[in-house]
């Protein structure tokens, strides 16, 4: 019998299970209450401010506590949340927003135009969407109270969907913490929105509990998206942090939790097999994963470095580690994903043809590469970012390249791939990631497609002629129009190769048939409108 690297990693996974979780289920302080929800949702956030961070734990987060003034429906159109109405002038240079009535900060506080400017200042100093709008801003000003406007220095027939944005959202914030600049962290946890942080039972490493903001006034609207009505039918949400999936599908099972967000392929039969349980696609567009370089450092400072790894990687492969099952595996072969508007064939020669190792090793010897050291973020608990890093590794040392693989958990990473410098000074190479597919239709929001030098996301990447035409991105009024740009975007970026898609995974949660009113989204999970049956 031959036992696959893959069999030897699930063997282990379930050993550790097997001896840790009955100490982690009588851990759980779990309760039948119907008012209180129990959720695996991933590693708990770390970082608590998503203007800070793009890491989906503190989006998940955010979105709990905070409110946005615009927000997307299912449909992709944007709805007014916060706002109560809004106009533009004939010249179409400045918008006049005014905020509906019932607006308050769990502190007890009204929400008022001046934290919104406040807010819009802080998120367009430092996410993508909001850089733009900043960029072709001649201010944000407080009318009144309730009211504030946006002058622009040129048409903006964009404006509205990128407030909207549900790709680092624009939160708003108390003023005088969006007065903070946004290289430093926001941790009071006050915002507006449906949910209140309860610090005093906050468990970092183990359990946050969200409660129910009970002045929270929600709109009139059917829940549609991100968009609608935000009401909470219950008292309270615990996002468990149980990293182990044995022992969180245990849990399930045992009704110990309600909610698994993301069900491994092994557990698939079985879930599907429990009467008490329920395969659901929450977050529809899935994960597309991908390994993105450190363009400042060696040896992928070299284009050629960069271009290597496109010829090497086998994106089938990839996926068939990450997600085994045909039905949510997909390969990626355009810069916008799969089934976007934009999705195009431009500049994929190197996909078209296959993998090809002795191309990619002759590139590396092209790009002056002389076995200098190469070091991969490996997170160790986050299983599809783990088998990744080790597959990648492991086809790396095959033709040749001298790699370390530096594991630790999801947090540490986050805090490593902020490190600029040489790998002898803490820095990194490689490190993997994800992003929602339907982030990737949205070149002005999404900090991956940035390609402006230190001020781009993670890694880096620099090229002025891409970034001239994402800027066009925002001016131009056609979709026809957005999709020749997407062309001449897309041969860019597979030139200067911004980052190296290992495939689309799109993952089910998994979840207790009590359990309903679940909104899928293709991104962050919301916590409002689920309901809770008696077991």
């Amino acid at each position: 019998m031959i036992i696959s690297r893959r069999d030897l990693i699930k063997l282990s996974v379930y050993a550790g299970a097997a001896l840790s979780a009955p100490t982690i289920l009588r851990a759980q302080a779990a309760s039948p209450d119907a008012r209180v929800i129990r959720m695996v949702l991933g590693n708990l956030p770390s970082i608590f401010d998503p203007v800070f961070t793009t890491t989906s734990e503190t989006g998940i987060h955010a979105l709990a506590i905070y409110d946005t003034l615009f927000a997307l429906d299912s449909q992709g159109v944007a709805r007014p949340q916060m706002i109560g109405n809004w106009g533009v002038s004939e010249d179409r240079l400045t918008y006049t927003f005014a905020l509906r009535d019932g607006l308050g900060f769990h502190d007890g506080t009204p929400v008022t135009a001046a934290d919104c400017v406040a807010s819009i200042r802080r998120w367009g100093a430092a996410t993508p969407s909001g850089k733009l709008i900043m960029e072709m801003t001649k201010d944000v000003l407080k009318k009144d109270d309730k009211a504030f406007t946006i002058a622009l220095t040129e048409p903006f027939g964009l404006l509205i969907d990128a407030l909207a944005t549900p790709r680092q959202p624009l939160f708003i914030m108390r003023e005088k913490d969006a007065n903070l600049p946004p290289t430093e962290q926001v941790t009071d946890n006050i915002g507006s929105g449906p949910f209140k942080f309860n610090h005093a039972l906050a468990k970092p490493g183990g359990s946050f509990t969200y409660d129910r903001n009970e002045q929270y006034v929600p709109r009139g609207e059917t829940p549609d998206g991100f968009a609608g009505g935000k009401v909470v039918n219950v008292e309270r949400v615990i996002w468990e942090n149980i990293s182990d999936e044995q022992t969180a599908l245990a849990a399930l099972q045992a009704g110990e939790i309600d909610f698994l967000v993301t069900c491994p392929p092994d557990f698939y039969a079985t879930v599907e097999g429990d009467p008490n349980l329920e395969l659901q696609l929450v977050v529809t567009g899935g994960q597309c994963m991908f390994a993105r370089t450190n363009f400042l450092q060696p040896p992928f400072d070299n284009v050629k470095a960069r271009q290597a790894l496109l010829h090497l990687v086998d994106q089938e492969a990839f996926l068939r580690v990450m997600a085994p099952d045909p039905r949510y595996a997909h390969p990626i072969s355009s810069l916008f994903g799969n089934g976007s508007p934009y999705s195009n064939d431009e500049n994929t020669e190197w996909y078209k043809q296959g993998r090809d190792p002795e191309k990619a090793r002759q590139l590396f010897v092209e790009a002056g590469y002389a076995g200098e050291k190469v070091v991969i973020l490996d997170s160790t608990d986050w299983p599809q970012a783990d088998v990744s890093a080790q597959l990648l590794g492991s086809e790396l040392k095959k033709i040749g390249v001298n790699v370390e693989l530096a594991p630790s958990d999801w947090a540490g990473v986050v805090a490593r791939r902020a490190n600029k410098g040489p790998v002898e000074e803490g820095g990194w190479n490689i490190h993997i990631s994800s992003w929602p597919n339907g982030a990737l239709s949205d070149p002005l929001g999404t900090a991956l497609l940035q390609a402006n030098g230190e001020n781009a996301w993670y890694g880096w990447p620099k090229n002025d002629e891409y970034e001239e035409l994402r800027a066009k991105w925002a001016v131009v009024e056609t979709m026809d129009e957005r999709k020749a740009l997407a062309r001449r975007m897309q041969h860019l970026w597979f030139d200067f190769v911004g980052a190296v898609f290992l495939g689309q995974a799109v993952s089910p949660s998994a979840r207790r048939k009590t359990l309903t009113g679940v909104i899928s989204t293709d991104g962050s999970i919301p916590m409002w409108n689920m309901q809770k049956a008696k077991a």
